[in-house]
């Protein structure tokens, strides 16, 4: 058992000022792992007001020293990549191949990416006597989700401390293990004192007093609509920035053309990783009507391909989700799919027959329209819903048919043709023909998806203003 006594603030381990712990169940063994502070908004005041004071130098600091902290934190965190890896399995229960990769790697790469795109943002730029510069937005406030959780802390805080910001980070409740180790990298990398916090806390509590503290500039959250909308009208009441990336209910376009197999099995692969708990993910598969009953096949075959049970073994490719309340959203999700008439393809609301304990959820397939509730809605678990279409047309008036623009895919045997369709796509990011994400490339939505992008230099220019001196 992990008892995290202490939050980070001013460069120094502390005791909050709140009163109880949150306690860490492992989503695998339905035990508890590890207790955090409950801190409360005196916490929040004493590390906005650390953050503002040093910002002040942190400001102006050299892009070399930005540089130089950055890649010795990624550093750090590499020196614990396994460590890290056990720990994310234990908190959201994701396969452990998957976390060394996608919850480790991916996040030491993006500190790197950070450090590297501040040569790449136009710092200051001149028009006859007229300066134009970009400068740090102030003292950001970063709110970070639970399926995501060393990530959501680089791509954040990462490109913050890049722009030259200060930051009162609160780590998820849900997975809090990974802010902690990121504040004991960051002090150890020589991060001076101040320029990042650590308090942890409920999103409503916490979250909240971030949204709303005077001495903080700008907050950037990951999570619900809910959560989004809520932060974004707290913080509307002193007229801060908001940065948002929200949810999604991204389509999967497979032209008439394509490999269907290859498609089908890809963008399932990608809308079933982290047991379906990405914001991301190709949770709607658009196919031609002619070869519905195919990818239906193929489908069911990938779906019970997937090999269920404990996270730790290498063979396993989908782990539990992330509570049992989440459990049962999703398995409320997939009974609502039955009671709408929709065609169940594979799974169903039972639970994996040979797991007695877990927040499991069999991989699920059905086969409906774009009106179904399922296709509507985020799930948020392993839930695909295959949707016909008539002609390319078609795909995109039901791809664009959505609350949600965050992801995409488009698949053709002609990759001209394929990007002609993505470029009609009202989505943030559309891969062609499965490949994979470029990490220097701009992530973020339209609609309800959210506001403002992160990753490579347009996650730095996200906490940067403008300043013209004019002389």
């Amino acid at each position: 058992m992990i008892e995290r006594d202490t939050i980070f603030i001013d460069g120094k381990w502390v005791e909050s000022a709140g009163s109880g712990t949150l306690t860490v169940v492992n989503p695998a063994t339905e035990e508890p792992i590890a207790t955090v502070p409950r801190g409360d908004i005196a916490d929040v005041d004493r590390a906005a007001q650390a953050a503002a004071r040093a910002f002040e130098t942190w400001s102006r600091s050299s892009h070399e020293e930005r540089v130089a902290v950055l890649t010795r934190i990624a550093d750090i965190l590499e020196a614990k990549a396994e460590e890290l890896a056990r720990s994310t399995v234990r908190e959201i229960g994701t396969p452990i191949a998957l976390a060394r990769r996608s919850h480790v790697a991916t996040p030491i790469n993006d500190l790197r990416i950070a450090a590297a795109s501040i040569k790449d943002i136009v710092w200051e730029e001149r028009f006859d006597d007229t300066i134009v510069r970009r400068i740090p937005a102030g003292v950001a406030g970063a709110i970070t989700p639970w399926n995501g959780p060393l990530r959501m802390i680089t791509l954040k805080a990462g490109a913050a401390l890049a722009a030259g910001c200060t930051v009162v980070l609160k780590g998820t409740e849900v997975a809090p293990l990974s802010s902690f180790v990121f504040a004991e990298a960051a002090a150890e990398a020589g991060l001076p004192d101040g320029v990042f916090n650590l308090v942890s806390g409920p999103g409503p509590e916490i979250g909240e007093a971030l949204a709303t503290h005077p001495l903080i500039d700008l907050v950037s959250l990951t999570g619900s609509v809910r959560a989004g909308s809520r932060v974004m009208e707290l913080a509307s009441r002193s007229v801060k920035r908001v940065a948002l990336e929200l949810g999604g209910k991204s389509a999967n376009v497979i032209l008439e053309d394509a490999d269907l197999e290859r498609a089908v099995t890809d963008g399932l692969t990608d809308a079933f990783r982290n047991a379906g708990q990405v914001c991301g993910g190709l949770s709607r598969t658009l196919v031609p009507r002619s070869r519905l009953a195919e990818a239906e096949e193929i489908a069911a075959a990938k779906a019970a391909a997937f090999v269920i049970g404990d996270p730790f073994d290498e063979a396993t490719t989908l782990g539990p989700v992330v509570s049992e309340v989440q459990r049962e959203r999703v398995r409320r999700y997939i009974r609502t799919g039955i009671d709408e008439g929709m065609r169940l393809v594979a799974g169903g609301p039972e639970a994996p027959d040979h797991l007695d304990r877990g927040y499991f959820v069999r991989p699920t397939v059905f086969s409906g329209t774009n009106n179904d509730t399922l296709a509507r809605q985020e799930v948020f678990g392993p839930v695909n819903v295959l949707i016909p279409f008539d002609d390319a047309d078609d795909a995109v008036a039901i791809a664009n048919d959505s609350d949600y623009g965050l992801a995409g895919g488009v698949w053709s045997a002609d990759p001209e043709r394929a990007r002609d369709v993505g470029r009609r796509l009202r989505t943030g990011r559309v891969r062609i023909n499965g490949a994979p994400i470029d990490m220097r490339a701009p992530h973020g939505g339209l609609k309800l998806s959210g506001i403002g992008r992160e990753m490579g230099r347009y996650g730095i220019e996200e906490y940067l203003e403008y300043q013209s001196l004019i002389s």
